[in-house]
Parts: C-alpha cells; structure tokens; sequence
C-alpha cells in the first residue's frame, strides 16, 4: 500500500506542476518578456506603426519603413519613430524567410499614440487573416484615430474588411483587383494607378512601388524638397509628376 507520505508527495508535486504551468501561459500572453526594450519613442515626432505577421511580404514593409525611418536624418521637419507591431511577443516569419522581432504586442502592451498606421501586404490577407477578428478590431479602431492609414499590395483588404474604406477610393494590388471589387462590391476601385489617396487614407499597389506611396505621403507632411531629399538617400530618382496616381479632393485629379 503507498504509504501516505508518498500520496501527499504526489499530490503537491502535481498541485505545483500544474500552477507553475498555469502561470507560464498566463506569463507568456500578458506580460512582456525579460528580453524585449520598447523602442524609444521621442516626443514632438509622428508615431508610425507598421502592423505584421506570419507571411509579410518583405518589400511592402521594408519599403516604407526605409523612407519614413530615414526622416530622422533630415533636419527641420517633424520626424518619425517607427515601430513593429503584432499580436504576439514571438518572432514573425516574412513570407521570403526573414525573422523579425516586433516592438509591441497589440493584444498585451499598452501602444504610443498611432499617427499613422501602415498595413503592408501578408500571404493570407485574401482569406484567413480577414478572420482574425481581434486584429480587424484593432485596425478599425486604431485607423479611425489615425491621422493617415496607408495599404500596400494586399493590405487593402485588411483596411476594406475593417470598414475603413466605405465611401472612399482605393486601389490594392494590380493583379488582385477582381477578387478585390467581388470581395467588397461596395467600394469604389481604381486601376491604372500606383496609388490612391483619399482622405486620411492611402492605398498602394504595392511592391516596389510601395517607395514610391511613402514617398508621396512624405512630399505631402514635408514638402517637395525633403520627399526629393529622402528619395536621393536611398538611390531613388522622385518626381510625383511622373507617377501615375489618383488624389481624391474637391475634384479627382488622375497623373
């Protein structure tokens, strides 16, 4: 027969056991870890948010990052602070393989003020990412505060399923314009054009011509001269003249 020391050994082993583990979970959902150092957020500049996860394309991130980023540089003007933001402490994995660490988790931290939201494109922005109701959730409430919410390639879908873009123009990547207007026939699609800007929001087409959108926002907060100055830092030759988009306004002017 067990004796009975070795009955109230097992029991508290497995209490413990079972705490412990209780506890780690908890730990790991709503607690940032030990490692993690929140980005510094400087006052005076435009708090930018990019939002990712599993399966971003790496070009519709990086490409806006590198050109709001580089304002830090620029002297004169209120500059950025970039940060990454998911819903998980845990690396992501970019659709091309590269590993990267976000900033701040969405459904745990307490966020910065978001003045501008960007959503770059991921792989499942067309089906199972628009069923991820907490992060629609925070979409719409962040890109209803924002002062400007820009899309690349995919992402539009993202800012349609949100409820954003009603009653505005967009436009989402070239190819992916028919399951575009068939998944909300309710919106006002564009083609033919590298980006939209309607309001607050900014929709691209994405890819390498993700560049070029940053670009125009920042021709639009900063002037021609610091957009050109940007551009010239990373090897890219800028004149929005030649750029083929769409300004919603008073009236639609098409270049």
């Amino acid at each position: 027969m067990m004796s009975l020391y070795k009955v109230l050994f097992i029991s508290l082993s497995l209490c413990f056991y079972s705490c412990h583990s209780s506890n780690q979970v908890s730990d790991d959902h709503q607690t940032r870890p030990a490692f993690y150092q929140e980005p510094e957020i400087e006052a005076d500049r435009y708090n930018v948010a990019f939002l990712i996860m599993d399966g971003v394309f790496n070009t519709e991130l990086t490409a806006p990052f590198d050109i709001f980023q580089h304002t830090i540089f620029r002297e004169g003007i209120k500059s950025m602070n970039t940060f990454l933001v998911a819903d998980t402490y845990d690396h992501i994995t970019s659709f091309e393989g590269i590993r990267i660490v976000p900033d701040y988790n969405y459904l745990s931290d307490t966020l910065p003020r978001i003045d501008i939201l960007v959503v770059p494109s991921a792989e499942h922005h067309l089906d199972s990412d628009l069923e991820n109701a907490q992060m629609i959730d925070w979409v719409k409430r962040v890109g209803q505060e924002a002062i400007y919410v820009t899309s690349h390639c995919d992402g539009a879908f993202v800012l349609a399923r949100a409820g954003l873009l009603d009653n505005h123009v967009s436009t989402t990547f070239p190819s992916d314009i028919t399951k575009y207007r068939e998944m909300f026939p309710q919106l006002d699609v564009r083609e033919d054009v590298l980006f939209v800007h309607d309001g607050k929001f900014i929709t691209s087409a994405g890819g390498a011509k993700s560049f070029e959108a940053a670009l125009y926002l920042s021709e639009v907060l900063y002037g021609k001269e610091t957009a050109q100055r940007l551009a010239k830092g990373l090897v890219i030759d800028w004149d929005l003249e030649n750029v083929p988009h769409l300004v919603i306004g008073q009236e639609e002017h098409l270049q």
